[in-house]
């Protein structure tokens, strides 16, 4: 419904831009990397973030722009009539089409299998492919975009909850980190430039965390 709106007003929310983009990644870097794990980057892991985060800005302002809420998860939706009702849309955006839709359906407090994620998101191109913004869309690329869309999602995600516990005390955001990391080592091996963001993960970052919770 909100991808369908054609309310000027939306276009005038501030835009998910590059500036944007990489500051949210940057959050890894600083407070997931640095300060939570304490690892001494050398120049060669610097260059190979730079270039993923290239990539994964490149992805997200390649796509056609609508409403995005910014944070719309499990946590966010509530039963309600009309249903849901969406809470926390204070900084919602005008940004890439399948910002929210990874949001929804890689939630970083609770997962699903992989081909059923893919299955909805299909269902969801479906939907919205005849939409303007969508011309020439394939389902292929649409696909594309939503795994980069994610990984750049659950970098600027195990960043913010690295911050929540070092800055604000919240030390249960801690537990949400791998299963959020995780989603990143299952698109991975499609996309050759995340090879050594995969490595970086694999071999520096998830044993020093262990495991998420059952949800």
């Amino acid at each position: 419904t909100l991808h369908r709106s054609h309310d000027p007003a939306i276009s005038q929310l501030p835009p998910y831009n590059d500036v944007l983009l990489y500051r949210e990644m940057e959050l890894f870097r600083e407070w997931l990397l640095g300060k939570h794990l304490g690892l001494d980057l050398d120049d060669d892991v610097h260059v190979m973030l730079d270039d993923t985060f290239d990539l994964l800005a490149d992805n997200a302002l390649a796509q056609p722009r609508v409403f995005v809420h910014r944070d719309y998860h499990s946590r966010n939706l509530m039963v309600s009539e009309p249903c849901p009702g969406i809470l926390d849309f204070q900084d919602a955006v005008y940004g890439p089409v399948t910002y929210d839709l990874v949001s929804l359906l890689r939630d970083c407090y609770i997962d699903w299998p992989r081909s059923r994620v893919e299955d909805w998101v299909m269902d969801f191109y479906a939907e919205v492919a005849e939409l303007p913004h969508m011309e020439d869309v394939s389902a292929d690329e649409f696909l594309s975009w939503f795994d980069l869309m994610g990984v750049q999602r659950h970098l600027k995600a195990s960043g913010i909850f690295a911050r929540l516990n070092h800055r604000d005390g919240k030390a249960q955001y801690l537990d949400d980190i791998p299963r959020t990391l995780n989603y990143i080592l299952q698109v991975a091996d499609d996309y050759p430039r995340l090879e050594g963001l995969a490595l970086l993960l694999e071999e520096e970052v998830m044993p020093q965390l262990g495991e998420a919770p059952a949800v």
